[in-house]
């Protein structure tokens, strides 16, 4: 059983209520305010631990840093190439990707992760006023 600590708890709240998901150095800058003595090295290992329990996911969309987000249940992301914010892409299907990988698979698939890359709306609308 592991051993309650508030600030575990105020950084797993704190990822609740976003949907940006934000790396460990905004996570630590906004923990902060409650808790101002903690450090970085405890926010990382505290996300960590969370992504390594499966109450938090750790995404790695190839920007060099985890991201994290609160929100375990199966979905997709989008990666703006352009600012690279991360966002939830909602689609449908999730199911049948895994039944299409598992068809032509002797072992057991059970599970995938998948990134869609391009530009945000909010860039988007940036690239057309300038072009």
């Amino acid at each position: 059983m592991l051993k309650y600590s508030r600030q575990r708890e105020a950084i797993k709240n704190f990822l609740m209520t976003r949907h940006d998901h934000p790396t460990a150095d905004v996570v630590y800058s906004n923990v902060r305010t409650e808790f101002p003595n903690i450090s970085l090295g405890t926010v990382y290992r505290n996300l960590t631990l969370l992504a390594d329990l499966g109450e938090i996911s750790r995404l790695r969309v190839g920007d060099g840093v985890d991201h994290f987000d609160a929100d375990t249940h199966p979905h997709y992301h989008f990666v703006c190439n352009e600012c690279g914010s991360v966002t939830d892409l909602e689609t449908e299907g999730i199911d049948r990707v895994l039944e299409a990988a598992s068809r032509h698979f002797d072992g057991l698939v059970q599970g995938h992760v998948t990134y869609f890359y391009g530009l945000c709306p909010h860039c988007m609308q940036k690239a057309q006023k300038t072009s």
